[in-house]
């Protein structure tokens, strides 16, 4: 969007993100994270921490249940979003204006750690309203649940959609209609 402020920020997450509910049943989940520059000091030949950011981020929708499934306190993530101002009023009437994240990616930080992946189920429409080369819904078509996004990675093509372009074979999270095996991936 024009105008706004794009940030990507790494750090740790400093309590379990909280899931809640809007009236309107859409989830939010919200968290903290804590992001700690460091710098060695070739005087002393050691690291020092600088002054700590602290950052509230809001996540939406499936992302926020993924997220409040996923994630916990402690866990070092990569957080991408935009930076926003928001201005309340206290109980007292005194305004405050604080500044937080809304959040359009987030996940683990595979530095000194690992993830296991699997594609969560979607509750609504595919995404981008094609289907592509999965089936409605932006599911895979039956037959296994074996491959890295739940798909299968065996024969049967998924419906949906079928891969005109050749060459990649069943289950492969890149095939795509018109995209043959020799592209490079769609990104």
């Amino acid at each position: 969007m024009a105008g706004d402020t794009v940030i990507t920020i790494i750090g740790n997450l400093v309590d379990d993100p909280e899931l809640r509910f809007t009236p309107s049943g859409a989830a939010v989940a919200n968290f903290r994270i804590a992001s700690t520059p460091r710098t060695f000091d070739r005087q002393t030949n050691e690291w020092k921490d600088g002054e700590g950011l602290f950052l509230s981020c809001a996540v939406w929708r499936q992302a926020a249940e993924n997220v409040a499934e996923s994630l916990q306190k402690g866990m070092r993530v990569i957080v991408q979003g935009r930076l926003v101002s928001r201005t309340y009023e206290t109980r007292e009437g005194e305004k405050r204006t604080v500044n937080e994240i809304q959040v359009d990616e987030v996940g683990p930080s595979l530095t000194w750690a690992t993830a296991k992946v699997t594609r969560a189920a979607r509750s609504g429409g595919g995404a981008g309203g094609g289907g592509g080369s999965y089936g409605g819904g932006g599911r895979p078509a039956a037959g296994g649940n074996d491959g890295p996004w739940g798909n299968s990675g065996g024969a049967s093509a998924p419906s949906g959609g079928s891969n005109a372009g050749g060459g990649a074979p069943a289950g492969d999270p890149w095939a795509a209609p018109g995209v043959s095996g020799a592209d490079e991936p769609p990104f």
